[in-house]
């Protein structure tokens, strides 16, 4: 038996070093030596609508992802998205890739009322005839099925060349700072995240893009209860600075547990492969269905047994859960042998460990 993914391209550890180093190089370019010693203000500051640190860590992010503007929001990823679709007032039809749609993002598009017009995005006609039929495009960065293999960038090129005023934004989730560019950065109107799978602080999301839709989504954030306050952003921005590396070095970790598995050195495992589901993980097919007695004995071993925030900062030990609704929509009958580890920040002989112990407690009678 074998797993066939698809996925994204990861930085190496030297390329992630670079992104940190151009972040901090950008950091000293918009704060001075005693603002970056700040913890950042509070408030509705007039002329900005938002705390100072606050606008002064938006554009940073804007420079690093070569964007117009930014804006910090809440809700994190789900909020990013939320609030670059909200700012597109006019929105009714909405294209979407063929495949189930992450679970908070179906929320938002039902809470719209928008109308869902799905297209494979494998399918470049078809994905410029639907594209003129709508008013905004929703493209996901990470894969929604294992035989996702569309390339996010020939995506929006072929959106922009079928319909050019076409807004699109993209659901960059789980992909930044793991993968060379983002949506903006192919050409997208507005690019959605988590700052809180990124180290950050909960609930802090980004969205950044054209200029006039990040100024409509800080005029529809004025409330001062809305706002990503200045202490929020300033350690949102330190937080983000050590992603790159640790997302490298974790990217690596997956790649060594699937190289060792798929050479047999865990008996019981049948296969394994990398893949962006959602996280960049390893995904590992058993032998046997015993996939959910195996989680239910990795915890005992250290294992987390379930996200906090899929990578935040709070996700130090090696997570093993289930493979996602999505991943398992085509193949269902995968479903009780196929187990999703994320190393987190432990390196390859500790999940290798964790789970040789989880699957021999779960083949006992």
């Amino acid at each position: 038996m074998s797993l066939e993914t698809y996925p994204l391209p990861a930085l190496s550890l030297a390329e992630a070093a670079a992104l940190q180093w151009r972040l901090v190089d950008l950091i000293h370019r918009h704060f001075d030596g005693h603002a970056i010693l700040q913890t950042g203000d509070l408030g509705v500051v007039p002329g900005l609508g938002r705390p100072r640190a606050t606008a002064q860590v938006e554009r940073v992010l804007a420079d690093l992802f070569e964007a117009e503007d930014a804006a910090l929001v809440r809700g994190a990823g789900t909020g990013a998205i939320r609030a670059a679709l909200q700012a597109l007032p006019g929105a009714r039809r909405i294209l979407v890739h063929r495949a189930p749609v992450y679970s908070t993002t179906r929320v938002t598009l039902a809470a719209m009322r928008l109308e869902v017009l799905e297209a494979d995005f494998h399918n470049p006609a078809e994905v410029a005839r639907v594209a003129r039929e709508v008013d905004v495009a929703l493209v996901q960065h990470a894969r929604q099925r294992m035989t996702d293999r569309y390339d996010i960038g020939a995506v929006i090129r072929t959106l922009r060349q079928a319909a050019p005023g076409l807004p699109v934004i993209t659901d960059d989730n789980y992909a930044v700072c793991k993968v060379p560019a983002i949506g903006v950065q192919f050409g997208a109107t507005a690019s959605t995240f988590s700052l809180f799978k990124l180290l950050g602080p909960e609930g802090v999301g980004c969205v950044v893009g054209e200029g006039a839709l990040i100024e409509r989504i800080h005029r529809d954030a004025y409330s001062g209860g809305t706002q990503v306050q200045g202490p929020e952003a300033m350690e949102a921005l330190r937080s983000l600075v050590y992603a790159p590396v640790a997302l490298a070095l974790q990217a690596q970790v997956v790649q060594e547990v699937v190289d060792r598995l798929n050479a047999g050195e865990v008996p019981g495992v049948a296969a394994a492969a990398v893949a962006n589901a959602q996280s960049r993980v390893a995904l590992v097919q058993l032998e046997e269905p015993i996939a959910d007695r195996v989680l239910a004995a990795a915890p005992q071993f250290g294992a987390a047994p379930y996200p906090v925030g899929a990578e935040s900062r709070y996700e130090v030990s090696a997570m093993f859960y289930r493979a996602s609704g999505t991943f398992l929509a085509d193949r269902p009958d995968l479903a009780p042998y196929l187990l999703r580890i994320n190393p987190m920040r432990a390196g390859a002989e500790t999940v290798l460990r964790v789970l040789r112990q989880s699957v021999e407690a779960a083949s006992k009678p």
